[in-house]
């Protein structure tokens, strides 16, 4: 199954819950986030097959119109970047560390993809927006060549978008960074 991710911004909280829960009822698709992000606005992620998150995303647009903000739709996502955005966390093992930072919630999750599409890697954590001004940060876990690979993919593409933040990669992070993570 190809995955795809909605990402709907809107600028108000109460019309945002109005509007997860008509994405929900519209098709059958798979929330991944729908919460408050700063400064003041709602956040909704959604998940499904490519035309389930169009529907859904269509029948927010219509409804919502005047509260929408952005509006993006990812098609053909990786499995790793879906169960990542879900809050599965791999064993991962403790070999390099690569981090990508971008402005917006739509192009972390691309850059995260270009990431896992490019390398040998493992999602450690993809974090979205929620604490964070609305950026979003994708921690990446692998061998050292593989992450500077990732690293280098997934900061190319936000660079080329224009939000990118920063990258860094750790060869051998210490370990009480790694209880931290």
């Amino acid at each position: 199954m190809d995955y795809a991710v909605g990402v709907l911004e809107l600028r108000s909280i109460a019309r945002g819950i109005e509007a997860s829960d008509a994405a929900l009822k519209s098709a059958g698709i798979r929330l991944i986030s729908a919460q408050p992000i700063c400064p003041g606005k709602f956040e909704l992620v959604i998940t499904g097959e490519l035309a389930q998150v169009n529907a859904a995303m269509d029948r927010v647009k219509a409804g919502f119109e005047e509260n929408l903000l952005d509006a993006v739709l990812l098609g053909r996502i990786d499995p790793a970047v879906v169960k990542a955005l879900l809050g599965a966390q791999p064993e991962a093992k403790r070999g390099a560390l690569g981090t990508i930072e971008t402005f917006t919630v739509a192009s972390v999750i691309l850059a995260a993809d270009c990431a896992v599409k490019s390398a040998d890697v493992e999602i450690l954590e993809l974090r979205t927006a929620r604490g964070m001004g609305g950026k979003g940060v994708v921690l990446l876990t692998g061998d050292v060549a593989d992450v500077t690979a990732a690293v280098e993919a997934g900061a190319r593409y936000a660079k080329e978008q224009g939000v990118f933040v920063g990258q860094s990669i750790l060869g051998a992070p210490h370990e009480e960074l790694w209880n931290f993570l």
